[in-house]
């Protein structure tokens, strides 16, 4: 594994000791970033700073393996497209992939992203190193499951609104149990927003700040120095 890069808001892009792209939610992408041509894209859900189809045309190629949750994307439109649901697994180019659901429980967001939507978090499995990227979701229970997957790397949205908050996402990180947690989803679109309770309660514990992250033009993490 060599690096994790942040691109902003909720994208990430993961290179692996192969040379591979692995992309999530592509977007905003930057013409530096789109350099690093995808080989493979994962899609959470549909809404448009998720599934963008404009940055997903920036960075892929004829040969681009795209996963996407229902109601993103059309079969029709590209050739190699796998259209994937809750809880199934599958191998992309020598690369483990889970899905685990993603949905607001919240009364007050529930209409964002319910549940019947059908629409994912991935756990990425890269050179032994396991990545989950929460998608959009509340702390659900699902969650509460995945400590026994030994997850390294933890995405975990913490805007509030449309996602769980500061104060979920850190009951969140302590269900999951990995050992980085990396806040997403809280600029961008949404504003700057503190990290002070994830810091706080999490300061014991080797973990990611939200305000040190950077932006893709240097890694986000470095797996080989940490």
């Amino acid at each position: 594994m060599e690096n994790l890069f942040w691109i902003g808001h909720a994208s990430f892009y993961i290179k692996n000791k192969a040379g591979l792209n692995i992309f999530i939610d592509p977007f905003n992408i930057s013409e530096e970033t789109a350099k690093n041509k995808a080989d493979v894209i994962l899609i959470t859900h549909a809404h448009f700073d998720h599934c963008s189809k404009k940055d997903i045309e920036k960075i892929a190629t004829q040969d681009t393996e795209i996963i996407a949750a229902p109601g993103c994307l059309s079969e029709l439109d590209y050739k190699k497209l796998k259209i994937i649901q809750p809880n199934e697994s599958l191998s992309v180019k020598g690369i483990e992939i889970e899905t685990v659901p993603a949905y607001n429980i919240k009364k007050e967001r529930v209409q964002f992203h319910p549940k019947s939507n059908n629409w994912v978090g991935y756990i990425i499995d890269v050179d032994g190193t396991k990545i989950y990227h929460a998608g959009d979701t509340d702390f659900i229970d699902e969650m509460n499951g995945l400590k026994s997957k030994n997850i390294e790397f933890a995405l975990l949205p913490m805007g509030g609104t449309y996602t769980m908050d500061e104060e979920e996402a850190v009951e969140a990180a302590k269900a999951i149990n990995a050992k980085f947690i990396v806040p997403m989803h809280y600029k961008n679109l949404l504003g700057k927003v503190g990290s002070e309770r994830i810091e706080k309660e999490l300061k014991n514990k080797k973990r990611v700040n939200a305000l040190i992250l950077k932006e893709v033009q240097e890694p986000t993490y470095s797996f080989n120095n940490r």
